[in-house]
C-alpha cells in the first residue's frame, strides 16, 4: 500500500538578475515509508540539479484522489477540500464526511472543471468546501523496478 509524501528540497537557484538565492520547493512522492520517500526524492531529482540540493522536509500528505492532465499548459497543482453528505439509516440524520483532493490544471477555473468532470462517475453528493493553490512542483508515482539482473523482454511477430 502506497501513500503520498511531501518531499521540501532545497538548493540554491540561479535567478533570472544572475542572483543565486536558496531556495525550497514542495514535490509529492508516492512511497511506502519515510525512508522510501527520501531515496525516491532522491532518485527523481538528481538528473535535474547541478549543484548540492537536501531533502529539508518529508510529511504525509493525505489525499484521497488526484486529478492529473497531461496538458502542457496544466502546470499547477490545487489542492480542494470536499465534502460529502450521506444519510445515517438508523438515525435518519445528514453526516458529512470530508476529503482532500489534488487537481492538475492551469487555473482555478480549469480545477474546477476538472474536478467536476472526475466526479462525475460519483453516486455521492457533494460541495467544495475549500480549494487553493499548493506550492507543489510536481508529482512522482510509484514506478516498479525490474529485479536486477532481469531485461525487460518484448514479444516479437513472427
Amino acid at each position: 500500500m502506497f501513500e503520498w509524501f511531501e518531499c521540501k528540497i532545497k538548493y540554491e537557484k540561479n535567478q533570472e538578475d544572475g542572483s543565486i538565492k536558496k531556495v525550497s520547493e514542495p514535490y509529492l512522492v508516492d512511497a511506502v515509508s519515510f525512508t522510501d520517500a527520501e531515496k525516491r526524492i532522491i532518485e527523481e531529482i538528481q538528473p535535474f540539479m547541478t549543484g548540492e540540493f537536501e531533502v529539508s522536509d518529508i510529511k504525509r500528505a493525505r489525499y484521497a484522489e488526484l486529478f492529473e492532465t497531461h496538458e502542457e499548459s496544466a502546470d499547477r497543482f490545487f489542492k480542494a477540500k470536499l465534502t460529502f453528505i450521506t444519510l445515517d439509516e438508523k438515525t435518519a440524520k445528514e453526516k458529512k464526511t470530508s476529503s482532500t483532493v489534488l487537481i492538475q490544471a492551469a487555473d482555478l477555473r480549469k480545477a474546477i472543471e476538472r474536478l467536476d468532470e472526475g466526479m462525475k462517475s460519483s453516486m455521492m453528493d457533494y460541495t467544495i468546501s475549500a480549494i487553493s493553490e499548493t506550492m507543489l512542483m510536481d508529482v512522482f508515482h510509484y514506478q516498479e523496478e525490474a529485479p536486477e539482473g532481469m531485461k525487460r523482454i518484448e514479444k516479437t511477430e513472427e
